[in-house]
C-alpha cells in the first residue's frame, strides 16, 4: 500500500479537470450538441472522477491499514517497556518488525531520534505525517506519558484497548450501512430496467406522435434525456453511497464510476 500525499491529490484533481475541460472543449467543437457530444461529456466524467477516485482509494486503504496495525504496535511497545527499555528503545524495536504501511514510518521516526532530534519532535513529525485520527488521538497521549515518566507502559496497554474498540466500532458502522448502500445500487439499477422497458415498449411505438399536446418526440430525443438522466442519477448516488458508507463525499466517487459505467453500457446495448 502507498502513501498518497497531500500534493499528489491536488495534482491528480488539477489534471483530472483540465482533462475534463479539454474533452468537453473539443466534443463542442466538433459536434455541438449532437448525440455524439453526450459521449466526450461522458468521457470528461470519468476524465474527472477516475484518477481521484483511484488515488483517494489507494489513500483509505493506506490509512486503514495504518489504524489496524496501531494496537500491535502498542502492545509490543508495553513487552519491550516491560523487559527494561525506555520508550525510544521500545520504538526502535517494534520498527523493526512488520507493521504494514505503519513500518516505514516507524522507520522515518526512529532515524530522526538517531539524527538529533528530540522523541518529542521526532513524534510530532510522525503524527503529522501520517495524519490518521486515531494517529493524532494518541501522538500527544505518548508525549505525555513520556513526559511523566514512571511506568509509561501502564499507559499503552489501554491505549491499545481503545484503539482497538474505536475499530471495531468503526468495522460495525461500515458493516451496518453495506444494506443502505446496497439499496442505492438496487434502486439505481431497477431505474435502468425501468427506463429501457419503457423506451423499448412504448416509445418506440409512439414516435413521431405528440404526447400531451406538445411537439412531437423522437426516439434520439428519448435517448438522449434517458442518458442524460442516467449519468445524473448514478452520479449522485455514488456521491450519496460513499457519504453513507465511508462518512465522505470523495468517498463515493468510486461508486459514481462503476454506476456510470454500468449505465452507459446498459443503454448502448439496449436502447
Amino acid at each position: 500500500m502507498l502513501k498518497v500525499g497531500h500534493r499528489v491529490k491536488q495534482f491528480g484533481w488539477f489534471a483530472s479537470a483540465f482533462s475534463a475541460i479539454i474533452l468537453i472543449i473539443t466534443g463542442y467543437l466538433k459536434y455541438r450538441f449532437t448525440s455524439n457530444f453526450d459521449d466526450f461529456i461522458f468521457a470528461a466524467l470519468l476524465a474527472a472522477v477516475l484518477p481521484p477516485a483511484i488515488l483517494e482509494y489507494i489513500d483509505y486503504k493506506w490509512r486503514r491499514g495504518v489504524n489496524e496495525h496501531l494496537p500491535e504496535l502498542f502492545r509490543s511497545i508495553v513487552q519491550a517497556q516491560e523487559t527494561g527499555m525506555t520508550l525510544p528503545q521500545a520504538i526502535e524495536e517494534a520498527s523493526k518488525r512488520n507493521y504494514g504501511p505503519l513500518t516505514t514510518e516507524l522507520r522515518k521516526l526512529t532515524a530522526q531520534i538517531s539524527w538529533g532530534r528530540t522523541f518529542e519532535e521526532a513524534l510530532l513529525a510522525f503524527g503529522k505525517r501520517v495524519n490518521t485520527v486515531l494517529v493524532q488521538r494518541t501522538v500527544p497521549l505518548i508525549i505525555e506519558a513520556s513526559r511523566s515518566g514512571g511506568h509509561v507502559e501502564k499507559v499503552f496497554d489501554p491505549l491499545g484497548k481503545f484503539v482497538q474498540t474505536t475499530l471495531l466500532l468503526d468495522k460495525e458502522r461500515r458493516n451496518q450501512t453495506k444494506p443502505y448502500i446496497a439499496i442505492i445500487y438496487v434502486a439505481f439499477f431497477v431505474f435502468l430496467f425501468t427506463i429501457i422497458l419503457l423506451f423499448n415498449s412504448f416509445f418506440v411505438t409512439v414516435e413521431g406522435s405528440p404526447i400531451l399536446g406538445t411537439a412531437a418526440i423522437t426516439s434520439m430525443n428519448m435517448r438522449r434525456l434517458f442518458f442524460h438522466m442516467t449519468i445524473i442519477q448514478a452520479f449522485f448516488g455514488g456521491l450519496v453511497a460513499g457519504k453513507m458508507g465511508e462518512g465522505t463525499i470523495v468517498a463515493g466517487l468510486k461508486h459514481c464510476l462503476v454506476m456510470m459505467i454500468c449505465g452507459y453500457i446498459a443503454l448502448k446495448l439496449f436502447l
